[in-house]
């Protein structure tokens, strides 16, 4: 796995496709904004009909968040070649097409370009892909890409933290994406063992 160098900028490609979980991406940019790291912002289609769905946000408020934000149909941006130094790669939401497209290299926009790019270049890539129940071929796509240096990473809320809103188990599953970037946050809830159980007598 590559790592950016230090003196470089340090940049991020956040990728958003129109599965259902767009708050996942919003809240990502919205926790990038407190770090150093430049964000490049890549939305499908889809992702803006989602948005208009799921959230009570204009596209051009969730574009605000992005350092840099590119436009789906520009293959020629820089997030599409591997000359432009990156950290890697996050899609959040990410659908099933865009892995499809990304685990069989066959890419039809600027987001699972830059995908492709991450890759080859052996840069982090991170999927939160959003759909269940998932058939054989969703499977398929997830052992293609893994097998590939990608993370599979689908927002799986973790109880332990007990979150008591929806805000918080989505800062939970976002911190820990951000974790394996050595991004800082501090929204984490960490593990810190189980509670001794008291005994029957107490």
């Amino acid at each position: 796995m590559s790592i950016q160098a230090e003196t470089e900028p340090r940049r991020l490609i956040v990728g958003m496709t129109g599965a259902s979980g767009a708050i996942y991406g919003v809240r990502l940019l919205q926790l990038l904004q407190q770090t150093d790291v430049e964000t490049h912002l890549v939305l499908s289609k889809s992702a803006k009909i989602t948005l208009a769905q799921e959230l009570d946000i204009k596209v051009s408020d969730v574009l605000a968040l992005a350092d840099v934000v590119h436009q789906a149909e520009n293959i020629g941006a820089t997030i599409s070649s591997g000359s432009f130094a990156t950290m890697g790669m996050i899609i959040a939401p990410c659908s099933m097409r865009s892995m499809a497209e990304i685990s069989s290299g066959a890419t039809s926009s600027l987001v699972t370009r830059a995908a492709d790019v991450v890759l080859k270049e052996r840069r982090r890539l991170v999927l939160m892909v959003r759909e269940t129940p998932l058939h054989l071929g969703h499977l398929r796509s997830m052992v293609a890409v893994t097998e590939m240096g990608g993370i599979v990473y689908p927002p799986v809320p973790a109880f332990y933290a007990k979150p008591s809103s929806i805000d918080q188990m989505v800062d939970q599953t976002l911190g820990r994406v951000l974790d394996l970037f050595a991004i800082k946050t501090d929204v984490v809830r960490r593990w810190e063992g189980l509670t001794p159980s008291k005994s029957r007598d107490q």
